[in-house]
């Protein structure tokens, strides 16, 4: 890059100058940016699809537009390539890019924004400007498509960086994950099983056959749900159950030994009243023999004893 076209005394075009050779000194399997050798306030990138996402494996370009004022005020965004997360051709929102300079910091740099943006991938779109919401099926389908040529855009001098950015990420990008297609049939049934139940159940209609359904464990109670639904039985409300509660293992001692304690319970409460009962009797005596004394039929009383 002839770095004597520019205006070395300019903060942004120093600033610049200084991103293109760290990326250059320090490149990045993740990403690969460099700016246009007629204009360095535009960038070409090239970013790689997050790992363990529906975006695994794929190349996406993209178009960076740095303002004269940078890095004083953020940059501007632009996805090139299909990828059912951000529309092409269009200013994408995020807290990095001009939609909102006030979140923007002078420190940030054009790798920062680049992290930042393999990071917002796989993120909830949640409507925002220049967002898509695609099916993860979608989003891998284009994430294969992405690798097979770059994206045509602008002139010859911007898609000859872009092919050439395109060719070096190919050349470091690890193959695009398989499906496993044997996971898909046995997912697929589960979650049609479960629809249709939940359909049949609105409709009023009683499917035959089990439906197993875990125990739900509420307090010191096991509430259990009926498993089985039989049809053309006995409705009669004697028959006909919602659901039983079944006693767990530690209350159910608890009520076999209730009536074994209230038995030694009343054999208790009967030994203390009787005990009662004679030392009452035992104070009236001593009480009849004190006033039979005092009265002078203390003698009589003595003899008669």
């Amino acid at each position: 890059m002839a770095e004597d076209k520019y205006n070395l005394k300019n903060p942004a075009v120093k600033r610049i100058l200084q991103e293109v050779k760290e990326m250059q000194s320090n490149p990045s399997d993740d990403f690969m940016s460099l700016p246009l050798e007629e204009n360095i306030f535009e960038w070409q990138f090239a970013i790689r699809g997050p790992g363990e996402t529906e975006f695994e494996g794929g190349i996406y370009h993209g178009r960076i537009q740095l303002p004269s004022e940078y890095p004083f005020k953020p940059p501007s965004f632009m996805l090139l390539t299909p990828n059912g997360r951000f529309e092409t051709q269009t200013k994408i929102c995020l807290s990095i890019s001009n939609h909102h300079p006030e979140h923007w910091q002078p420190s940030w740099s054009v790798r920062t924004a680049l992290v930042a943006l393999i990071a917002f991938m796989p993120t909830n779109p949640n409507g925002a400007l220049g967002s898509l919401d695609y099916k993860k099926e979608e989003r891998r389908t284009l994430a294969i498509k992405s690798r097979e040529a770059p994206p045509k855009f602008g002139t010859p001098e911007r898609q000859k960086l872009i092919d050439e950015i395109h060719e070096c990420m190919l050349s470091k990008a690890p193959p695009v994950p398989q499906v496993n297609s044997s996971q898909a049939p046995e997912e697929q049934p589960t979650n049609i099983d479960g629809e249709a139940q939940v359909n049949l159940q609105n409709a009023g209609a009683i499917p035959t056959g089990e439906v197993q359904n875990p125990p739900v464990a509420v307090g010191d109670r096991i509430v259990e749900e009926v498993h089985e639904v039989p049809v053309n039985t006995d409705t009669s409300p004697a028959n006909v159950r919602a659901s039983r509660e079944v006693p767990s293992s530690g209350l159910a001692d608890q009520l076999l030994q209730k009536p074994e304690n209230r038995a030694h319970k009343a054999a208790d409460d009967r030994l203390f009243t009787l005990a009662a009962v004679g030392l009452t009797i035992a104070i009236v005596v001593l009480l009849l023999k004190k006033f039979l004394k005092s009265s002078g039929h203390g003698a009589l009383f003595m003899d008669g004893s």
